[in-house]
């Protein structure tokens, strides 16, 4: 019998620390350890894990792992090293935290994360390299394309579309039927 596929996450920030305890609780993966840049200089190890190299030669990690995810909030970045790992051969994998509720109607694009305590409605459509943080909100028929993302608690009612790389920060809510463009930055707890 074939093993877990083994993961490498990038990112050991916060993060991507979330999406490492998501993916250890969901034990659908093999963790193999992380890639980052700050973290590899100073020699970190993450929970006994280790910290491979920088978030820059992902070639050299191919024989240590078959799956990567990009665990950085920032979205350009994001969208960036997800091309670069793509490039590099590895899968992409998705990570949806075990208390997270997710419809069997919803897409879901490569890459995603959905933390805990986060709902994905019924026939919702997530973008690749989407973040769906803990506690958000997103409604049944709505649409977050690629690399966008939604902070902790931020809310999409129904039929609502995030663009491409736009962020709702924390507590932040966009009302029915509402399109949110392409870069947009929500602040804190603003509604539209």
């Amino acid at each position: 019998m074939l093993g877990k596929p083994r993961l490498l996450i990038v990112g050991a920030g916060g993060h991507g620390r979330s999406v490492a305890e998501a993916v250890l609780m969901a034990d659908q993966f093999s963790l193999v350890g992380f890639a980052d840049d700050g973290a590899f200089a100073r020699g970190d190890a993450v929970w006994g894990l280790p910290v491979l190299g920088p978030a820059t030669a992902f070639a050299s990690y191919t024989d240590q792992a078959t799956h990567a995810l990009v665990a950085i909030g920032n979205n350009v970045i994001r969208q960036k090293l997800f091309a670069q790992l793509q490039t590099a051969g590895f899968v992409i994998a998705s990570v949806i935290h075990p208390r997270a509720m997710v419809s069997p109607r919803a897409q879901l694009g490569v890459g995603v994360a959905v933390m805990a305590g986060a709902i994905v409605g019924t026939e919702a459509i997530l973008g690749q390299g989407a973040i769906v943080n803990c506690g958000a909100v997103v409604d049944h028929h709505t649409q977050v394309h690629d690399f966008g993302h939604l902070g902790v608690n931020a809310c999409m009612a129904g039929g609502s579309v995030l663009g491409a790389l736009a962020w709702m920060q924390a507590g932040s809510a966009i009302g029915y039927g509402v399109q949110v463009a392409a870069g947009s930055v929500l602040k804190p707890g603003e509604s539209l």
